[in-house]
C-alpha cells in the first residue's frame, strides 16, 4: 500500500514538472513571438512594408530562414543578432506558430487587368511551379500571396543582382529573366493576393 501512495506521490510530481515545463515553454514562446511581432506584427501580418509577414508561411520555410539567419548565410544584421542564440526547438515552434497563423493581403486589390497581368506573368516567369498555383508557398518554398509590395521588390531585385541569399539557386536563375516592369508588376499582384 505505501509502494502505492509513492508511486502516486511520484506520478504527481512527474505531471506537476511536465504541466511547470509546458507553462516555461509556453512563456518562453510567447516572449520570442512578441520580439517577432515588434516588426513582423503581432499577428504576424506585418504592417512595415520591408518587413516580410510570417503568418500563414509554411513552417519549413520559416524554420529553414531562421536558420540561415542563426548561420550567417543569410545576412541582416538584425536577424542574425535576434538569430545568435534560439536553439532548435524554438526555432521549431515559432515555424508552427506563425505557420497557423492567417495571412491577409497587404494591399488593396488592383484592377482587373492588372491582376490578369500579374498573373499572366507569374505563370510566364513559372512562379507558379515552386510557389503554387495560388502562390501561398510549400515547404520550404515561401508564400508570396500577401506579402508585403516593398519587401518582395527588395528580394526579386536583389536576386536579379545575384546578392541575395538563394539556397539552390533557382530564384537567382529565375530573376535573370525579369525587367525593372515585371518586377513592379509582380511586388503589386503579389501583395494583393489573399
Amino acid at each position: 500500500m505505501r509502494g502505492l501512495r509513492i508511486a502516486g506521490g511520484l506520478a504527481a510530481l512527474c505531471l506537476l514538472a511536465a504541466t511547470s515545463a509546458q507553462a516555461a515553454d509556453a512563456e518562453a514562446l510567447r516572449q520570442l513571438v512578441q520580439t517577432c511581432g515588434a516588426c513582423h506584427g503581432a499577428d504576424g501580418n506585418s504592417p512595415m512594408p520591408e518587413v516580410p509577414s510570417l503568418a500563414g508561411q509554411p513552417k519549413q520555410f520559416i524554420t529553414t530562414q531562421l536558420v540561415m539567419f542563426r548561420e550567417g548565410r543569410r545576412l541582416n544584421p538584425v536577424m542574425a543578432a535576434l538569430t545568435a542564440n534560439i536553439s532548435n526547438a524554438d526555432i521549431n515552434a515559432l515555424g508552427g506558430y506563425f505557420a497557423a497563423l492567417p495571412a491577409m493581403a497587404t494591399s488593396a486589390p488592383q484592377s482587373d487587368g492588372h491582376q490578369q497581368a500579374g498573373r499572366a506573368r507569374a505563370e510566364q516567369l513559372n512562379c507558379v511551379q515552386c510557389h503554387g498555383a495560388a502562390l501561398k508557398g510549400q515547404q520550404h518554398i515561401p508564400r508570396l500571396a500577401g506579402q508585403q509590395a516593398a519587401y518582395l521588390r527588395i528580394q526579386l531585385q536583389g536576386f536579379k543582382a545575384q546578392t541575395r541569399f538563394d539556397m539552390d539557386g533557382n530564384m537567382t536563375s529565375a530573376a535573370q529573366a525579369m525587367t525593372a516592369d515585371d518586377i513592379e508588376l509582380l511586388a503589386t499582384y503579389l501583395a494583393a493576393l489573399p
